[in-house]
């Protein structure tokens, strides 16, 4: 068992539901409107659903150039698309806003997620420039918004980003559950859809003991197999978009055919 919200599943599928541009991102549409994030992320919504994922979490990738600090229209956007779909929702579900990790636990803890997913620990040099998350101040916000069950899940090795810490991604993932509290790690590639490298999940792997470990870009249907034999579970996105364009909308066809692969391997 990942998580107490999957039940009796093992090996766990979040799919990502991306937003698209919120207001006070220079791709928004105004003309459009919040409206139209809604009407696009639901298409999306039913899709994964239909396709048999084990939960949906709501990401803000389309807020290029992204920013360390949500701002305020930004937040309450997100935080509204979320409350108008979650009646739609018929699996757990949980929230990313890029690259704040206050930010994720305030719409997380108050639309009712079960997780949050956030760089949360470590120094890096990035396209946004120096990256100095506050994990403090978020687990302190989760508590003290009455949410200690919600899950938060340390990405620790960012895309778009370069760690400036020199001890080994292994020793980076055990500090951050002894130190910082993560209830999950993910292991990431360079970028948003690109594959982990899987000498360092294994590693990860191989020292994490005592909370999940999942691989949070680049899963595919060639390499989910490898990825789970030592993987507790993945974070997609990329792959269930058509073409496999992380910016296209769902294609639901290719969403049964991984999931289906999955349900072999477990």
């Amino acid at each position: 068992m990942v998580f107490d919200f999957f039940g009796v599943k093992k090996k766990a599928v979040i799919a990502m539901a991306h937003i698209g541009a919120l207001p006070g991102s220079p791709a928004y549409d105004a003309a459009a409107g919040v409206n139209k994030l809604v009407d696009d992320v639901l298409s999306d919504i039913e899709k994964l659903q239909a396709g048999g994922v084990d939960a949906i979490m709501f990401g803000n990738e389309n807020d290029r150039p992204y920013v360390f600090q949500a701002p305020p229209e930004g937040l309450a956007a997100m935080t509204a698309i979320v409350e108008r779909v979650k009646p739609q929702l018929t699996v757990p579900f949980g929230v990313n806003y890029l690259w704040d990790p206050s930010a994720s636990v305030a719409i997380g803890a108050v639309t009712g997620a079960s997780f949050v997913r956030e760089i949360f620990t470590g120094v890096f040099a990035s396209d946004m420039g120096i990256w100095q998350p506050d994990c403090a101040k978020a687990a302190r916000l989760r508590h003290s918004l009455g949410r200690d069950e919600m899950k938060m899940l340390f990405n620790i090795n960012a895309e778009f980003a370069h760690s400036l810490d020199q001890r080994s991604i292994e020793l980076r993932a055990k500090s951050a559950v002894f130190s910082s509290l993560a209830d999950a790690i993910l292991v990431s590639g360079p970028l948003t859809g690109q594959a982990v490298d899987q000498s360092d999940l294994r590693r990860v792997c191989e020292t994490v003991k005592d909370v999940p470990v999942f691989a949070n870009t680049g899963v595919n249907k060639d390499n989910v197999r490898d990825i789970l034999s030592v993987a507790s579970g993945v974070i997609i996105g990329t792959h269930f978009k058509v073409d496999g364009n992380t910016w296209n909308p769902v294609d639901g066809d290719r969403v049964k055919r991984f999931m289906e692969i999955v349900e072999a391997l477990r």
